[in-house]
C-alpha cells in the first residue's frame, strides 16, 4: 500500500462531531501530512496539516472546532471534527508531502476520500 486510505466519513446532524482516521505506508516517514476538502462546484482547498515533528496549521474556517494529530510509529493520521457546521460538507482527502504546507502541490501522494456530510 502506497496510496493513503481514509475513514470515518458519514452525515451528522449540524453541531456533531466526526473523526477521520487517515492509513499510510512506511513511505510517509518523515513527510507532513495533511487534509484537504472539496466541495462541490468548488476548488479541493486545504483543510490541517502536520509536520513529523508536530509542527500544526489549519484553515481559519475550521481553527477552534478541528484537530489534527499522528501517530509517526504507525504512519497515520487523524482529524477530529467538532462543531460541524453545513459548509464543512465535502469529500476529504488525506495526503502526504515531502514540502507539506497549505497548497495542493505541496503534496504527492492522496487517498480517494472520504464523504462528510452535515445537514442543517
Amino acid at each position: 500500500q502506497v496510496q493513503p486510505v481514509e475513514s470515518g466519513g458519514g452525515l451528522v446532524q449540524a453541531g456533531g462531531s466526526l473523526r477521520l482516521s487517515c492509513a499510510t505506508s512506511e513511505r510517509t516517514g518523515t513527510r507532513t501530512m495533511g487534509w484537504f476538502r472539496q466541495a462541490p462546484g468548488k476548488e479541493r482547498e486545504f483543510v490541517a496539516s502536520i509536520t513529523w515533528r508536530g509542527i500544526i496549521v489549519y484553515a481559519d474556517s475550521v481553527k477552534g472546532r478541528f484537530t489534527i494529530s499522528r501517530n509517526n510509529a504507525r504512519n497515520t493520521m487523524a482529524l477530529q471534527m467538532n462543531s460541524l457546521k453545513p459548509e464543512d460538507t465535502a469529500v476529504y482527502y488525506c495526503a502526504t508531502g515531502a514540502v507539506g504546507g497549505d497548497l495542493r502541490w505541496g503534496y504527492d501522494d492522496w487517498g480517494q476520500g472520504t464523504q462528510v456530510a452535515v445537514s442543517s
